[in-house]
């Protein structure tokens, strides 16, 4: 098979026809252990991996959110208003941990992401639930906090785990 006819077979993979991607449960776990999550803004009734969620009905952009909140937004043409969401709600006081493409020639993430408190890029692409195979694109978790002050960390997640075995405080 062509590079060509395969592409097309995966169109959809490539743009916005496909908005929803459930997060792996190992992936979710690893983060989970680190924020303590209380809501999920995002999720469907099948992939909702905490307590309390919001759903497409509920509509997460019309909600306040509160505590620790992982948000992996539907990727398509709205993922501006998740960022812009998750960022006006960390300066109300949660801590939101958001799971997004790495595009970083967008807009929103011009606008939002490079306000973060953390980028942490995640090495290699993630397979989400349901999907054969991996994703056609790179990842990242990007992490609001209230009080954020100065310019992002940036690291890797294959980085930030290496350190936490070399200095468990960080």
């Amino acid at each position: 098979m062509s590079a060509s006819s395969s592409r097309g077979r995966l169109e959809y993979l490539y743009s916005s026809a496909k908005e929803e991607w459930a997060t792996p449960r190992q992936f979710f776990d690893m983060l989970d252990a680190e924020f303590h999550f209380t809501l999920d803004p995002c999720a469907t009734a099948e992939n909702a991996k905490v307590e309390q969620f919001f759903t497409r009905e509920s509509d997460g952009l019309k909600q306040s959110w509160s505590g620790s909140v992982f948000m992996n937004p539907p990727y398509g043409r709205d993922i501006r208003k998740w960022m812009a969401k998750a960022y006006m709600e960390s300066r109300r006081g949660s801590v939101v941990v958001c799971l997004i493409p790495a595009r970083t020639d967008t807009r929103y993430w011009h606008e939002f992401v490079m306000h973060a408190d953390d980028i942490r890029f995640v090495r290699g692409r993630l397979r989400f639930e349901g999907g054969a195979h991996s994703a056609p694109f790179p990842s990242v978790v990007v992490i609001f906090r209230p009080g954020r002050n100065g310019p992002p960390r940036v690291t890797s997640m294959r980085d930030r785990k290496r350190h936490q075995q070399e200095r468990p405080s960080w």
